[in-house]
């Protein structure tokens, strides 16, 4: 059976009150950034990542060679140890229809802690984490074949964001297979 194709689709929340609150189950913990963490990134990536490959020259195209805004918006999931099994970033979009839009970016937990209530607690203090930052409003993008990940948006608020005939065709091959 060929691979589901890889689709585009992107989310939004237009308001960012009254968002859900989660806390990490012990002993996990959340870290920002760290100057010289783009090899964890690609690490966690890498493991996470079936569709696309991940390199630093991607990690640099992404966030740039600037690290105190990544040490404000990225987070490193860790386990008791301190071994990172996660990441995400709060970042940002200037201009995203119009106006500046806080966004959900680069979303991974390797594949052994996924399924331990983790991916809540992560998003949760992503979102907070972008109202911090001054953010009122946020968007993501993510692909159809990523199920879980889309339920998971949809648990915070974030919608779909229909703009053609593309994405209504995207959006109903999701809502025919959940």
């Amino acid at each position: 059976m060929e691979p589901a194709p890889l689709v585009e689709v992107s989310m939004v929340r237009e308001d960012l009150r009254d968002l859900p609150c989660f806390s990490l189950p012990a002993p996990y913990t959340l870290r920002p950034y760290r100057p010289g963490d783009v090899d964890t990134w690609v690490r966690v990536h890498r493991e996470a990542e079936e569709h696309h490959p991940i390199t630093p020259a991607l990690f640099h195209h992404e966030f740039g060679q600037n690290d105190p805004p990544l040490v404000q918006r990225q987070l490193f999931l860790c386990e008791g140890n301190g071994t990172e099994i996660g990441t995400a970033t709060a970042w940002w979009h200037p201009s995203y229809r119009g106006a500046c839009h806080g966004r959900i970016h680069w979303v991974a937990i390797i594949p052994r802690a996924q399924g331990r209530g983790l991916g809540r607690p992560l998003i949760s203090a992503l979102c907070h984490r972008l109202v911090k930052l001054g953010h009122d409003r946020a968007y993501l993008t993510t692909e159809t074949v990523r199920r879980p990940a889309i339920h998971l948006y949809r648990q915070f608020g974030f919608v779909p964001e229909i703009k053609d005939d593309a994405d209504r065709r995207a959006w109903r091959e999701i809502e025919m297979s959940t």
